[in-house]
């Protein structure tokens, strides 16, 4: 015969809820790394398709600390814009599912919170890698970029 108390059956529950909270705590950390990854490479695609536009404005002045938060914001602004329509599909997902199972599943104000603050926090975080590359092009450089591919009259500038 095996017996077993109450107080043994409850710590292989919360033993399992644990184990359950990491699964899905990695599951969410390659998420939001995948993401931002991807953001990341958005933004160094939009710096270099403007290219151009940013060796103008370093051209008539702007400085470092003008361009770089353009894009950083440009980036979280993105990130947050995913991160909503993330909380929306979470919610509603929840409430389906809590619909079909017959119990109430609805996130707190906290967590939704803390969610769209981990989302605009991916961006600045992954969008800062192309905001500095931005900031610290060189404005004839920047300017030249896109010559090689002009042709006036035959000549190629």
């Amino acid at each position: 015969y095996d017996a077993y108390s109450t107080d043994q059956w409850q710590e292989q529950e919360n033993e399992a809820n644990a184990m359950q909270q990491r699964f899905l705590g990695g599951i969410a950390a390659i998420s939001l790394l995948v993401g931002g990854i991807g953001i990341m490479n958005i933004m160094l695609v939009s710096v270099t398709e403007r290219t151009r536009e940013i060796g103008i404005r370093k051209a008539l002045g702007a400085k470092k600390r003008d361009i770089k938060p353009q894009f950083v914001i440009e980036a979280m602004t993105t990130s947050l814009i995913g991160g909503i329509f993330g909380i929306v599909f979470g919610v509603l997902g929840a409430s389906a599912a809590g619909k079909l199972l017959s119990m109430q599943a609805s996130p707190s104000l906290s967590s939704i919170i803390i969610s769209v603050g981990i989302s605009g926090g991916i961006g600045v975080l992954f969008g800062y890698l192309p905001a500095k590359k931005a900031a610290n092009l060189n404005p004839i450089d920047a300017l030249r970029h896109d010559l090689g591919n002009i042709y006036l009259k035959g000549n190629t500038i």
